[in-house]
Order: structure tokens, then C-alpha cells, then sequence
């Protein structure tokens, strides 16, 4: 069995609040293995068969409107997937490990996607920014909280949802795959 990691969009944040023990719960009735999370912010490790992440986290975000009505963007990512999200961040040696995130995407933005972003993002802030396989490397340089680089800034450019996860946590989240 491949172990992946489900990364949930807007959990425990805003109004969307969800206990880890019910979301895996709501894992394990679906009859995925080795079901844990890490933090309570929506990381849900677990081991299934190999296949494409695409299917998987149609029925994840189905099962989160279903089971908790509930909109939630996911990105599942294998181990390897996770460790390339980190090794591959060009800020991760250079930056804070809280301050520098890998932006999970639902798909592969283009070349001119990724360029009218860092066009439009221009004297908006100091952010450094990369693209990446089905990701954005992001370094905050004065942090998260008072960036106008937004969720939905960065999605009306890219044509794509997505969740961040900062350096810390992903190498927590690859400790424990």
C-alpha cells in the first residue's frame, strides 16, 4: 500500500471547524489504513492502493460536504511527493521554516498563469516566489498574517484552489509518512 497524505483547505480556521478524531473516523468508514492526523489543521495521513491522487481527493472533498457540509479544497500527496515539496522549495535553505510554504494546488498552472501572478503581486509585498509540480513555493519574509499574497489572490491567477503548508509542518507531516 502507498501512504499519502490528504491536506485540507480552511479547517479549524474561520468558521470551518471540524475535530481530528471525526475526520478520521470519517477515514477509517471509507476503509483507508493507518489513518492519523498531524496538527489539528486538516493533515490526514493514511495508506490505500496505489492510484491517481485526482480520484482521491474528488472523494474527499465529497466527503466533507456529505459527511460535515462542509467546502473544503484537498490536496493528496504521496511521501515522495511531500519530501519534493520540500526539498524542491528554493527558499528552504534561505528562509524561515515558518515563514516559507509550499501552496499545494489542484492542477498545473502555466507559464503565463504563474507570470501574470508575479506581475500582479508586484509592489504588493516582499514575498519570493517559484513554481512548482502542481505547487507554488512561497517565502513570506515578514509573515503569513499581514501578506496581501491571499489564497484567493493567488487562485484568480492561477485558475487553480489551493492550501499552503509552511517547512515545519511539512517536515513534521514527513517524519510521521
Amino acid at each position: 500500500m502507498t501512504r499519502y497524505v490528504a491536506l485540507f483547505g480552511s479547517i479549524n480556521v474561520g468558521g470551518n471547524r471540524l475535530k481530528m478524531a471525526d475526520l478520521r473516523y470519517a477515514f477509517e468508514r471509507e476503509e483507508f489504513a493507518d489513518v492519523e492526523t498531524v496538527v489539528a489543521s486538516g493533515n490526514v495521513l493514511f495508506s490505500f492502493d496505489d492510484r491517481p491522487t485526482d480520484g482521491l481527493e474528488e472523494l474527499f472533498a465529497y466527503m466533507m460536504r456529505d459527511r460535515f457540509d462542509m467546502k473544503s479544497f484537498v490536496a493528496v500527496r504521496t511521501k515522495e511527493e511531500v519530501r519534493d515539496a520540500i526539498e524542491g522549495n528554493p527558499f528552504h535553505a534561505t528562509g524561515a521554516d515558518n515563514l516559507v510554504h509550499t501552496h499545494f494546488l489542484g492542477g498545473q498552472p502555466s507559464d503565463a498563469q504563474f507570470q501574470a501572478l508575479i506581475s500582479d503581486h508586484q509592489g504588493r509585498g516582499p514575498e519570493r516566489l517559484a513554481a512548482g509540480d502542481r505547487a507554488l513555493f512561497i517565502d513570506y519574509v515578514d509573515g503569513v498574517g499581514t501578506s496581501r499574497l491571499t489564497g484567493p489572490f493567488m487562485e484568480r491567477r492561477l485558475g487553480y484552489p489551493g492550501t499552503a503548508r509552511n517547512m515545519r509542518s511539512l517536515q513534521r507531516i514527513l517524519e510521521k509518512m
